[in-house]
């Protein structure tokens, strides 16, 4: 988890824990896109992502106290929204989606099979749980260090590492196997 403490924003916190409420609209106005946008590529409908980036603030306003200073705010916010976001997911009802009607456009020189690679990569990540999917976005789109995103997803850095090679390994597979079944 990141060390770096903003030290404008510890004593916002400390005046808020001291009842100047108000102090908060910083936080909400500062944080409200990152969390959105975060809460978003999970749940992807943008209504629920909009709630449960709401429900994030309440909850993490109501948690102040508990903060701590041991990440930053922002890291804490988004570990607040993740597990606000998954614990949505678990109530709702997985969707399913068939990779055999994954389209793949045909190469016919170097630039345009590169290009179809890519996209069925990202084809592929958006078959996997939202839970992965977060995973592979933190690590390699935000470039994140795997101890902020194992403080994120409360989970131990090394299971975390771990559950990274596996995510990889199964989208090495995944792909392969539609390869294969385009050439048939």
């Amino acid at each position: 988890m990141s060390k770096t403490i903003d030290i404008d924003e510890q004593r916002r916190i400390r005046q808020i824990l001291d009842g100047k409420h108000g102090e908060y609209a910083y936080f909400v106005g500062r944080y409200s896109q990152q969390v959105l946008d975060f809460v978003s590529r999970m749940v992807g409908d943008a209504s629920d992502a909009e709630e449960l980036a709401q429900d994030t603030f309440v909850k993490a306003f109501r948690s102040l106290a508990s903060f701590g200073f041991q990440s930053s705010f922002a890291t804490w916010l988004c570990r607040i929204a993740y597990h606000e976001a998954l614990n949505h997911l678990r109530r709702q009802h997985p969707h399913t989606i068939d990779i055999d009607d994954m389209p793949i456009a045909d190469g016919e020189d170097e630039a345009e099979e590169c290009d179809a690679r890519i996209d069925l990569l990202e084809e592929t990540i958006g078959l996997l749980p939202p839970d992965e999917q977060q995973l592979l976005h933190l690590y390699y789109y935000e470039d994140r260090p795997l101890r902020e995103i194992a403080y994120i997803m409360d989970v131990e850095q090394g299971a975390l590492a771990t559950r990274l090679h596996r995510i990889r390994k199964k989208l090495m597979t995944m792909m392969k196997q539609k390869e294969h079944e385009r050439t048939e």
